[in-house]
């Protein structure tokens, strides 16, 4: 099997189900659910970084997580965890062309029947739906798009055009103008196809989108303790944490410490996200 974390510190502020035996054995502690938000999903995020806050090599055969956290099966084992309590999972179109092999679907890194178990429990499907975020509707040949489930496109009315014509089965969502609206699609997905609880895996611009919209929760933070730098031109830069989006000096986003584990070298952090009314991009 694997061995258990270790606690260093936990202090969970939320009343709602927990994990079962199994679980909070290896995980050492357990992670109850916050109250669902009134208008959107329960979203979470699950990454994996370098000690300087870079989530990708950015080069061929080295583009993952599996390259930051060095194959680690706790990581592992943790990404499999969040995924289970996941009603979808969200990706950005950059993540789906950088994994075309990855199928984010339960047991994929670490198969244990008892994720599988928790799924059925809490009453989710079997295999989580897929939101896609894609302004441009153009998506590379992916076996997640051909996969027997629900999946969405978060796009624009030209994007949405685009992507039907290869994929039919797309549930496409726009904004009421036409333009990709991402406070708008959480909405509809919540209220009209039941996804209460929405795990992004997207890459920094993703991320960046979510904070800079208010729209995320937790954060599941894997910080490994490799050294991965930034070259400099011509070749590639390596994507940090968050990209595309900043925030103003006087008000910013900040984490509140759930709970931090740890196995070696490597540190596993659960936290709030916090982000000011007043917090904005700039």
């Amino acid at each position: 099997m694997i061995a258990p974390f270790t606690l260093l510190f936990e202090e969970e502020p939320n009343p709602g189900p927990g994990l079962p035996e199994a679980m909070r054995a290896v995980y050492n502690g357990d992670w109850r659910l916050p109250p669902l938000p009134a208008h959107r999903p329960l979203v979470w995020t699950n990454f994996v970084v370098s000690h300087d806050g870079r989530i990708a090599f950015n080069q061929p055969g080295w583009n993952g997580g599996n390259a930051i956290s060095r194959g680690s099966r706790h990581d592992h084992w943790l990404m499999e965890l969040v995924r289970a309590r996941a009603d979808a999972i969200l990706v950005g179109n950059a993540t789906l062309r950088a994994a075309r092999r990855h199928r984010w679907a339960p047991g994929e890194v670490f198969a244990w029947p008892e994720f599988a178990a928790l799924r059925a429990a809490e009453g989710r499907p079997a295999l989580p739906a897929l939101v896609i975020l894609s302004a441009s509707g153009e998506l590379p040949a992916a076996v997640a798009l051909e996969l027997p489930r629900t999946l969405f496109l978060l796009t624009t009315a030209e994007g949405a055009e685009r992507a039907r014509q290869r994929y039919p089965h797309l549930i496409c969502l726009t904004g009421a103008d036409g333009q990709l609206d991402l406070i708008a699609a959480l909405a509809q997905l919540r209220h009209d196809y039941g996804i209460r609880t929405l795990l992004s895996e997207g890459g920094g611009r993703t991320y960046g989108t979510l904070l800079a919209n208010h729209l995320i929760d937790e954060v599941f933070l894997t910080i490994s303790p490799i050294i991965v730098g930034n070259p400099s031109p011509p070749l590639a830069p390596r994507p940090g944490l968050v990209e595309g989006v900043g925030f103003a000096p006087q008000s910013p986003p900040y984490l509140r410490l759930i709970s931090l584990r740890r196995v070696d070298d490597m540190l596993f952090q659960r936290a709030n996200i916090v982000i000011p009314p007043d917090a904005k991009p700039v």
